[in-house]
């Protein structure tokens, strides 16, 4: 319990604050890139396979070991999207959503630093793990996405959201790139070659990085925000309540119902791309990590200019119509990677990839940020936002690796992720037709 002394007035545009929440996507990028993107998966992939044999006993369950990865993804996001709703209307009654996002921090760290001791001997130890990074990763994410319309002005919303995403891709390069040389030339450090020991201590670095540079967010983030509790208020009962007003809110409004349903779509395909593609390209294409590692690192590279391009575009036409750019360039983008059989095609696709990445998602976010209402209960709004986001990524990669478990080809599951665009397309294309011209 806390008196209404401790909460301090917010200014929004206070550098040193929004300094401090972008550098959260520089801390936490390292999990997007280390461990779902590139380093993990070619570790899972190499540890889980024998031979031509990609099956792998879970709990006693024989099952293909990229359909295992994909459901450990949705099983993790599941979690996220059906205990969010509640823990982000907790944070908004308490005003301790800093406090929140810490502890998911903490859970996703550790358990990326617990991955540093998982190997052929021990699958199931290796998957809880790193579900329970994933869990960590996108839960702290809703906290931090809410802190955006606190703590920035609606004009500042897509430059400070793009620079977000610029230094997230910047730092997770870093890291990747130092253990990219250890990963290649590990008798520079004494390791033999062949060892999957520059992999596991690619894990552990993840956990230092992440906890460290986090501790710059937390320290400079308001340690209480806008809070409705009363004396004699139920957390649990209260935190339900402003969830079914915020339901209620975005049921009346046409403009935020029609661009979460496309939301949904948008992000069932974006968000299966950055999980799936290392695996693809190891599996599907049979590269080795020399240039699966170098070619993720080209989209991280293209991603920073992507982002910022896209913020210029918005900034130009406004947000749906660089939203629909994007859209109907990952179309493309996705129907070329359908067609494409060797490490050239992947390498072209993925600097495509690069181009259009960063800026969806942070379009995606300051979009959704400018049309929430006049309101202090940023978080509950956001925990919608991000129960769709969670929600799309259980739907994605569910059928990514239900489609490889009945059809046996990767390549109808990306036919499927163009689907899950085109559709996107379809819902941002009406919300721009039925008048919302203004972005």
């Amino acid at each position: 319990m806390f008196k209404r002394k401790d909460i301090q007035p917010i200014r929004k545009g206070d550098k040193k604050v929004i300094r401090g929440w972008v550098m959260y996507d520089w801390a936490n990028s390292v999990y997007q890139l280390t461990i779902s993107s590139t380093i993990f998966p070619i570790y899972y992939n190499t540890v889980t396979r024998t031979g031509n044999d990609f099956t792998v006993d879970f709990f006693g369950v024989h099952i293909v070991n990229t359909v295992l990865y994909s459901w450990a993804i949705a099983a993790s996001y599941l979690v996220i999207a059906l205990t969010s709703p509640l823990i982000s209307s907790m944070a908004d009654y308490t005003g301790r959503r800093k406090a929140f996002m810490e502890v998911f921090t903490w859970i996703g760290a550790l358990s990326c630093g617990a991955l540093f001791f998982f190997d052929r001997s021990n699958i199931e130890f290796g998957i809880i793990a790193f579900a329970l990074g994933t869990l960590g990763y996108g839960g702290s994410i809703v906290f931090y996405n809410s802190f955006l319309p606190v703590i920035a002005e609606p004009e500042d919303q897509d430059r400070i959201s793009a620079r977000g995403y610029s230094m997230g891709y910047l730092g997770s390069v870093l890291l990747l790139l130092a253990n990219l040389c250890l990963i290649m030339k590990p008798s520079w450090f004494g390791i033999p070659e062949g060892s999957g020991l520059p992999a596991r201590l690619s894990f552990l670095s993840v956990f230092v990085w992440w906890i460290g540079f986090s501790r710059i967010t937390f320290s400079r983030l308001p340690k209480y925000t806008h809070r409705k509790r009363s004396n004699h208020a139920s957390v649990l009962i209260n935190g339900y309540k402003e969830l079914m007003i915020v339901a209620r809110q975005i049921s009346k409004s046409f403009r935020l119902s029609v661009y979460l349903m496309g939301f949904f779509f948008i992000m069932m395909g974006l968000l299966t791309v950055m999980f799936m593609a290392a695996t693809y390209g190891e599996k599907e294409l049979g590269l080795n990590e020399n240039v699966l590692i170098p070619t993720i690192l080209v989209i991280q590279f293209v991603g920073i200019f992507g982002a910022w391009l896209f913020a210029r575009i918005s900034g130009w036409i406004g947000n749906l119509k660089a939203l629909i750019i994007s859209l109907t360039s990952w179309i493309l983008i996705i129907i070329g990677a359908f067609f494409i059989n060797d490490a050239t095609g992947f390498i072209i696709t993925a600097f495509f990839i690069g181009i259009v990445m960063g800026g969806s998602q942070s379009l995606a976010r300051s979009t959704y940020s400018k049309m929430l209402p006049d309101t202090t209960d940023h978080t509950s709004f956001f925990s919608f936002y991000d129960v769709m986001e969670k929600m799309a990524t259980v739907m994605g990669t569910f059928s990514f690796g239900i489609i490889e478990a009945i059809t046996g080809n990767m390549r109808y599951s990306v036919l499927a992720i163009g689907i899950f665009f085109a559709i996107g397309l379809f819902f941002m294309l009406l919300l721009l037709l039925k008048g919302d011209r203004k972005g």
